[in-house]
Formats: C-alpha cells, structure tokens, sequence
C-alpha cells in the first residue's frame, strides 16, 4: 500500500490540492480499530470479559461489517480474519477476574461506547 501512495505522489505535481486528500484516504485504515482474538492469553493486548448487561460493561462494541466503519476508541469494532492485520489482539476469558476490560455487544451502532472512561487507555493509544 505504501508503495502504491509513494507511486501516486511522483505522478502528483508539487502543489496539487490532491495530495491531502490522497493522505486521508491511506492513513485513514490505519486509525481503524480492528480486533483478532487469539487462542492464548499471553498472545493478546487486552484480555476481555462478556458480560450479560450493558450496565456491567466498560465498553459498549458494535461489531461493524467493514474495515473502513471502525473507528479509533469508539466501540465500533471490526473483526479481521487475519492476524497481520490486526491493531488489537484480544483473548476472550471466562472470568471477570482475568479481564483487563468487560464489554457488551449493543444491536446499534450509535449505542457503542465507553462506559467507564478509565478503561480507555486500553484501547485510545497510539502505540499499536
């Protein structure tokens, strides 16, 4: 993909109003929060618990049908098929102990969101 933009951009001339534009659509996948779940606990970011009700939850997720819905450290998550992929790795526990967030699936997009803002670190930095 980069490739492909550096290719673009010496097509480009030097002023063209284009390339902003160019920027958004490369970078914006980037900032997608894309989740796997992965079969060991040591190979996750975030261990996760779901609960049964929304009032338990840290996190409200909307589970999205593309990529380029997902946004950054809203809730609205889209799961890959591939782990490369990836920005979040994610083991689901069956205990709440073991969790480092709890969350419930909502049926509409415009329910996701934090419930507990002091979870969101968890997901909100730029380090993945």
């Amino acid at each position: 993909m980069l490739w492909i933009f550096m290719q673009v951009m010496k097509r480009l001339k030097k002023k063209s109003k284009a390339i902003p534009m160019l920027f958004l659509i490369f970078a914006a996948p980037l900032s997608a929060q894309t989740v796997y779940p992965v079969k060991f606990a040591t190979q996750a970011d975030v261990k996760i618990h779901e609960v049964k009700f929304e009032t338990q939850a840290d996190l409200k997720v909307f589970r999205v049908a593309f990529k380029n819905q997902a946004t950054d450290c809203s809730g609205l998550w889209y799961y890959t098929n591939f782990e490369n992929q990836v920005q979040w790795k994610i083991f689901f526990t069956d205990f709440e102990t073991q969790a480092n967030l709890k969350i419930f699936y909502v049926k509409f997009r415009n329910q996701a969101g934090w419930r507990n803002e002091e979870k969101k670190h968890l997901f909100c930095n730029n380090s993945n």
